[in-house]
């Protein structure tokens, strides 16, 4: 009886009938769909922890801005939170760009050195901002782990926005990036501005940082980026068919992980849509139509009776140019050919003759 509850509650939630859920679903589809899409050339870039650098360079951006306008209205208003966090990854960028510039450091390094003086500069004053006598009202917890379940109708439509912004760009600028990511000296030749194309697409993927951290939070929004595309190569090697699969990979995830937290209250929404995500990553692992393990190991053993064909008929080539009487061939005069087993050659007789 239980089941059958939660298996009623699961289908209904997953098939939009209540109007909260609704809001939450279309928000967090929007969102998977929008960081699947940039997380393609994020992934082909070789940058996949990019997003998360910039994720966690925008925490000590929230709690800063918060502190500037504590007392204030706008301290609780979530655009002014969100430019902040803005100001505090493009910063974040910017001090990488030095350091790459001016060290010998080796770009994992200097991504690693940011990301963690960056959090940890945003956990300390993330303490002071919750001594304060406004800490309790901020909701400053809801961007470090998201607040998926609680989303609402503003929160959808910047979600929307910044998604329809990501999909124009990557439309617009489709040819650009695709140059940039499989040849970035060919599409500097072309008369492209490297420099200006890489910053545009950073400048993306900060923006769906920015809206995801609502969503899932500034911890596991860097899921919602590399895990679709990721996904994607497994099916497809086509760039525009991997944008679109990663969108969809991204979409269903979402869905189906805000249709699991709400069927179970106790379980945050943010972790299970990312364990969903993770989930169509394994199926596609296993299988993907182009790389996935069970393609892998069809076309395997397509190769390797192929290639024991080709042997197989070279060595009776062989036996009828070193002996044209047919009466005199036998298995094991094959058996010495190529070193195979008895079984093995029975076998491939069987098979192709």
């Amino acid at each position: 009886m239980l089941c059958s509850v939660h298996d009623d509650a699961f289908m209904r939630i997953l098939l939009l009938e209540d109007f909260n859920t609704r809001i939450v679903v279309v928000g967090t589809i929007l969102l998977g769909a929008a960081a699947g899409l940039i997380g393609t050339f994020l992934l082909l870039r070789k940058r996949a922890l990019m997003g998360d650098v910039l994720s966690h360079t925008m925490l000590p951006g929230i709690v800063i801005t918060f502190l500037i306008f504590a007392g204030m209205e706008t301290a609780k208003s979530q655009a002014t939170l969100l430019v902040g966090a803005g100001i505090a990854a493009g910063l974040g960028v910017l001090v990488m760009v030095f350091l790459r510039r001016v060290t010998r450091l080796g770009e994992d390094a200097v991504m690693a050195l940011i990301l963690g003086s960056f959090f940890g500069l945003g956990i300390m004053v993330l303490g002071v901002a919750l001594d304060s006598p406004y800490g309790n009202q901020a909701g400053l917890e809801s961007y470090i782990y998201g607040k998926t379940a609680s989303m609402t109708r503003s929160d959808v439509f910047t979600i929307g926005i910044g998604g329809l912004i990501v999909l124009v760009a990557v439309i617009a600028m489709f040819k650009e990036f695709r140059l940039l990511c499989f040849d970035e000296a060919f599409s500097a030749s072309m008369g492209n501005r490297v420099g200006l194309l890489d910053g545009l697409l950073m400048c993306l993927v900060i923006l769906i940082t920015l809206v995801g951290i609502q969503a899932v939070g500034l911890i596991l929004v860097i899921a919602l980026l590399v895990i679709p595309p990721a996904a994607a190569r497994f099916w497809t090697d086509d760039l525009r068919a991997t944008s679109i699969v990663a969108m969809v990979i991204g979409a269903l995830g979402c869905w189906i992980g805000v249709a699991l937290s709400a069927s179970a209250p106790r379980l945050p929404a943010g972790a299970l849509v990312v364990l969903s995500q993770s989930s169509l990553f394994g199926i596609s692992l296993i299988l993907g139509l182009r790389h996935g393990l069970l393609q892998r190991s069809i076309r395997s053993i397509r190769l390797r009776r192929n290639v024991d064909r080709d042997h197989l008929l070279r060595s009776l080539y062989e036996l009828a140019d070193s002996n044209p009487d047919q009466s005199s061939w036998s298995i094991e005069s094959i058996c010495k050919l190529r070193s195979w087993s008895d079984r093995k050659v029975r076998t491939l007789l069987a098979r192709h003759l």
